[in-house]
């Protein structure tokens, strides 16, 4: 107990701890601050969807979760230690990479609430920062049992922001939140099967949470039925391209955790799979083309792209200059492996009137 306090005493002391330097780093792979047009925001109008508006609205003020959030007696003793420690080091990641994505939609949030003039607008996004908040500190609580905990303060003031306009935030965001409750609901079920495969308390809060998750993407999917504009024309090429970088991002960053899926006792191309056909199937509520998953351009795509990602990360912790080489051959490789991921024809899909769902994987 007395080390686990020196350690976090010494994270006070020292804002860029190992935890916020990892949160800190931006690249292509990990989660990212963003901001926007805010005054366009403002300009949304929900009167096309007021029922379904509404419906969402008072689920989000009931806020089902408030209680959620907190240690009980579920929250089993659990030496980090104990860990094999390549598990720790990928653990640590999957802890940190979604503290820093639940903590980036609290902070876009919360800055859409603050300089938003549109009241409907600015309730959805106070709710929502609340419920992210939510999240991201109980990860962090998560990582402060073992001294490593996040400096979210200092992440604010520090981390590189992305400017999306709102159409692509509307994308982006909607994409994220669905894909999470898919991988936080398939992660869950899991271990309801294989217990003795639950490493990590965690992991029981799982299900209740997720359905925020959800609920957030129903709020992003009405957003886009404001404007017929928004999923139709020109934009369904941004929606490609926003459903093919989530999609082999995810797939990517996964990839990179072998020891932590064994450990889940999860099979990574079994669970990828998994996790990408929920979202798909869910997305139909309002987009009109689906990824052809099946297609073997798909897949032997992706893999070619997570070989240029390897290469690419090997690339980067050499010197000199056959190391500069390496990076921009293996980043125009996976450059144009994308665009052949882009290009793969897309299924069309009919988007139905009434497109609220509810969670029920």
């Amino acid at each position: 107990m007395n080390s686990v306090n020196t350690k976090v005493k010494s994270a006070e002391r020292n804002p860029v701890n190992k935890t916020t330097e990892m949160a800190q780093d931006t690249t292509l792979l990990n989660p990212r601050f963003y901001t926007t047009d805010f005054d366009e925001l403002d300009k949304v109008n929900v009167e096309p969807i007021r029922e379904a508006w509404d419906n969402i609205m008072n689920e989000l003020r009931s806020d089902p979760n408030k209680t959620h959030f907190k240690k009980t007696k579920e929250w089993d003793k659990f030496d980090f230690d104990d860990l094999e420690p390549e598990l720790r080091k990928e653990f640590i990641d999957f802890l940190v990479s979604s503290l820093t994505a639940e903590f980036s939609g609290c902070v876009l949030y919360k800055e859409m609430k603050r300089r938003g003039k549109n009241k409907e607008i600015c309730e959805l996004f106070g709710h929502m920062s609340r419920d992210e908040a939510r999240h991201a500190g109980f990860i962090n609580d998560s990582l402060r049992e073992i001294g490593m905990d996040v400096n979210l303060g200092f992440l604010t003031r520090t981390k590189k922001y992305t400017f999306f306009k709102p159409k692509f935030i509307f994308y982006a965001t909607y994409l994220s939140e669905k894909i999470g409750y898919a991988r936080y609901i398939t992660i869950y079920r899991h271990l309801e099967k294989h217990p003795h495969s639950r490493f990590h308390p965690i992991f029981k809060w799982f299900e209740k949470w997720c359905n925020d998750e959800f609920r957030h993407g129903e709020a992003f999917a009405l957003l886009m039925k404001t404007d017929p504009k928004l999923t139709s024309g020109l934009n369904v090429w941004w929606i490609r391209f926003f459903l093919v970088a989530v999609f082999a991002t995810m797939v990517i960053r996964d990839q990179t955790r072998p020891a932590f899926h064994k450990a889940l006792n999860v099979d990574i191309e079994w669970y990828d799979r998994e996790v990408l056909r929920i979202t798909s199937e869910i997305s139909k509520q309002v987009f009109p083309i689906e990824i052809d998953l099946e297609s073997p351009r798909w897949k032997n795509g992706l893999k070619r792209l997570l070989k240029a990602f390897e290469k690419l990360d090997e690339a980067k912790r050499q010197r000199g200059i056959q190391s500069k080489i390496k990076r921009v051959y293996f980043g125009a490789v996976a450059g144009l492996t994308f665009v052949s991921l882009y290009l793969i024809p897309v299924k069309k899909n009919s988007v139905p009137k009434n497109s609220c769902l509810q969670p029920t994987y």
